[in-house]
């Protein structure tokens, strides 16, 4: 695995910034963001497209690093995007990521230079999402909250509604082997209390990053999706009693179990409170 493909695998946040705006990519990758997003589709007007593309090429072309969200293929942008990315070798979001074969395709298109982040925000995507995260150069999936919310006729912010898919996008990333996926975004930017309470579902689902369309929200995402005061607690104690011990706190422990105190104690930590 590259460390281009660790630092994917790892990041928690994921900020986006809109490539018609040039001025803030420096700004985002001087955030706190784990990886910046060069947005060149929702948040591109159509007539606003082409320079986008090009703010962005310009700005990797002196050595900036950022994953570029192109837009959905068989739209008229695509082709022209996804050219781009594979010059410099850059991660490529892929929006309504569905079909496996395109999928390949798009990959064998950057002749293995980009490594691709599948969008799922569709339902067939959902329902696909296994073989989408199953393609050859797919690194992860991300969840696409608010697209999918309006295809089902439902709220993006709804929990229960949009459990299922998110469900089966964990699964699926276990089943292919790749990292854990990356949850949609929370669109109440001045609200932390609902981001808070986004990231403790989506941690609790098996979710290991969130993508963030402001700064503020950045903070929030790090520390929620960090391993908490008491998880490490449980962890050390776990690997602390040895392989051979059977319980510890009247709770039994096998393999698993000192798997996952090994992937706790293996995860970039900051600052958090207990839980």
């Amino acid at each position: 695995m590259t460390d281009l493909r660790n630092r994917i695998a790892a990041a928690r946040s994921l900020l986006f910034v809109p490539g018609d705006r040039p001025d803030r990519f420096d700004k985002a990758v001087a955030s706190s963001a784990d990886l910046v997003i060069i947005d060149l589709e929702d948040a591109v007007a159509a007539d606003d497209k082409e320079r986008a593309r090009e703010n962005a090429a310009a700005w990797l072309a002196l050595g900036n690093r950022a994953v570029v969200r192109i837009n959905a293929p068989g739209t008229p942008w695509s082709e022209a995007d996804l050219a781009k990315a594979a010059e410099h070798g850059c991660p490529v979001m892929v929006p309504k990521a569905e079909d496996p074969v395109i999928l390949s395709e798009l990959a064998a298109r950057t002749a293995g230079r980009c490594d691709l982040v599948a969008l799922v925000e569709t339902a067939l995507g959902v329902e696909r999402v296994h073989e989408v995260c199953a393609t050859s150069g797919v690194a992860r999936a991300a969840f696409g909250n608010v697209d999918l919310a309006a295809q089902l006729g439902v709220a993006h912010d709804d929990h229960t509604a949009l459990a299922y898919a998110r469900q089966r996008l964990v699964v699926a990333s276990a089943a292919a082997g790749i990292a854990p996926p990356i949850d949609g975004v929370t669109t109440a930017v001045r609200d932390p209390d609902v981001l808070r309470a986004d990231i403790a579902h989506g941690r609790r689902l098996g979710f290991t990053g969130k993508l963030c369309i402001h700064p503020g929200q950045l903070p929030s995402v790090a520390d929620g999706f960090a391993p908490s005061a008491r998880e490490l607690q449980w962890a050390r104690a776990v690997l602390d009693a040895g392989e051979s011990v059977t319980t510890v706190d009247g709770h039994m422990i096998d393999k698993p179990v000192l798997e996952r105190a090994r992937r706790i104690l293996a995860a970039p930590q900051v600052p958090h409170p207990a839980t």
